[in-house]
């Protein structure tokens, strides 16, 4: 299936196909008919998924010649859990936006931050990305209003009401008009959004996209101990001894991604890094020039990790471990996939050992551990 075949004009599809997406995700094969024909939706799929363009998209559609409201009256509201993912869906309407004959503003609002520049930026907004907490005080001091909108997004609903917003969600319930399209999207099913699910929506249209089954059968599991100052070093042992020639690298944070991203290039290794203080098209271009061979290491953090697809991605590297887990599973199913076979190595400082433990435990593998101080590092 193709992206003319969901409804979407031209000029998008160009659009999509500057950035490299050549055929939609499973939720956005489904969401996107059923936006566009303003149905009410139900979206449960993991983050990484393609939600966001999934009604980023459509609702931009939508909005073509039917655009005229009053000031500081917003058309469309999306409420999300944190600035950050307010910010990157932001970017998202702005990225496809720009392609359109019929330019929307749009502008994210969250706390942390002064909110007077916020305020003077409201005016003229359509689309509105906000974090809960930072739109109620918004309304409280009539910088936006609520009473037009047609469409409310709650993107990531579970992590909303896990990191207790319920209060401040059924308060902006209480200000939006009744007839209204409502989309929600979360990962998870759980009492919390069943119960939004059904004092919102009117015979939504319900869309599960099931995780994907990670076979680690295909992947050989390997590890080393190492002290945490000789990671780096290692790491380029590894690249250039086995000679990778396409090697995804994950780390804990977007600090960590850019030293090593450093460090890797210092050494003569081609590598770039993709993380979410990176624009959208930045991360779209290092995901592209990565797949095509024209870049020989990635360097990801786990919030963005999801959303990397690549059938036959031969080594995955753990240059720290992740949280949970689930997430390292996750980590090392990047690769040994389409029935290829695939290989995962993981750097592991004393300080790691007990949790590395505990995720061989829940994964029901143990996994064979060398120490690196056999190992000829000097020079790296």
């Amino acid at each position: 299936m193709s992206f003319t075949s969901l409804g979407l004009p031209p000029a998008l599809i160009k659009a999509l196909e500057n950035q490299n997406y050549s055929e939609p995700f499973p939720i956005q094969k489904e969401a996107i008919p059923a936006i566009l024909n303003k149905k009410d939706v139900l979206g449960i799929a993991e983050t990484g998924s393609g939600k966001t363009a999934s009604y980023v998209l459509p609702i931009l559609m939508n909005m073509q010649g039917n655009t005229a409201n009053k000031n500081r009256h917003i058309n469309v509201l999306v409420l999300v859990p944190t600035r950050e993912l307010a910010a990157q869906v932001r970017e998202v309407f702005q990225m496809f936006n720009s392609a359109l004959p019929e330019r929307i503003k749009s502008l994210a609002v969250f706390g942390g931050v002064a909110i007077s520049p916020q305020m003077i930026a409201l005016q003229g907004v359509q689309i509105l990305v906000a974090t809960p907490g930072r739109l109620l005080e918004l309304v409280e001091l009539k910088a936006v209003h609520l009473s037009n909108i047609d469409t409310l997004v709650l993107d990531e609903a579970d992590k909303m009401l896990n990191l207790g917003f319920k209060i401040e969600i059924n308060r902006i319930f209480e200000l939006l008009p009744k007839k209204r399209q409502n989309l929600l999207f979360s990962a998870t099913l759980s009492d919390d959004v069943t119960n939004i699910n059904q004092i919102l929506f009117n015979d939504p249209i319900v869309i599960k996209i099931e995780p994907e089954v990670i076979n680690i059968d295909l992947i050989t599991q390997s590890a080393y101990t190492v002290t945490e100052e000789k990671k780096g070093p290692l790491l380029r042992y590894l690249i250039k001894n086995n000679e990778q020639k396409q090697v995804l690298v994950f780390v804990s944070s977007i600090f960590r991604a850019e030293t090593v991203t450093d460090k890797l290039k210092k050494n003569g290794i081609n590598a770039i890094a993709i993380h979410s203080k990176k624009s959208q098209k930045a991360r779209t271009e290092a995901l592209s020039n990565f797949k095509a061979g024209k870049v020989q290491v990635l360097v990801a953090t786990d919030l963005i990790s999801r959303g990397i697809d690549i059938k036959f991605l031969p080594c995955v590297i753990n240059y720290e471990l992740p949280r949970s887990p689930k997430d390292y599973i996750h980590r090392i199913g990047r690769t040994g996939r389409a029935e290829s076979p695939g290989e995962a190595i993981s750097l592991i400082s004393p300080i790691e050992q007990h949790h590395f433990k505990v995720i061989q435990k829940k994964m029901g593998k143990q996994v064979s551990q060398i120490n690196s101080e056999d190992l000829d590092l000097k020079g790296l």
